[in-house]
């Protein structure tokens, strides 16, 4: 049975979509092929590679990448994480099943040692409840 495609989006593809991808593949990487996109994709930053290390999650290969680069593909689902990925996904020419919107702050723009362990904790959360839907 082929896994189901998951795609994350958020504006700059740096921090957010970029956990929600990693969180993915390390809580039920079997069943579902995690990608992440921004709509003005930027470089993974530094303290979200971090607050993936510190909890175990791998990072090999995650990469900033723009979600034109995913234009004409399916998705069975599409989880946007803030208001202007969502934005830029109405118009986006590829084949969604389900859409989820999930506003998850963006921790580049909280000035607080913990901002991006939070999100991350956020995002798992929210996974967690969506995963134990999907059986």
């Amino acid at each position: 049975m082929a896994k189901r495609r998951v795609l994350f989006l958020c504006n700059a593809n740096s921090a957010r979509s970029l956990m929600g991808e990693a969180m993915l593949r390390h809580l039920a990487g079997e069943r579902f092929a995690a990608f992440s996109a921004g709509s003005e994709p930027d470089a993974p930053h530094e303290r979200t590679l971090e607050a993936l290390d510190k909890l175990g999650i791998a990072t090999e290969g995650l990469a900033s990448t723009s979600l034109d680069d995913f234009a004409g593909e399916a998705f069975d689902t599409v989880i946007v994480l803030c208001d202007k990925a969502r934005q830029a996904c109405r118009d986006w020419p590829g084949e969604v099943g389900e859409r989820l919107y999930w506003d998850i702050r963006d921790p580049r723009l909280i000035d607080r040692e913990n901002a991006y362990g939070q999100a991350l904790q956020e995002i798992r959360h929210r996974l967690q409840l969506w995963l134990d839907a999907q059986r």
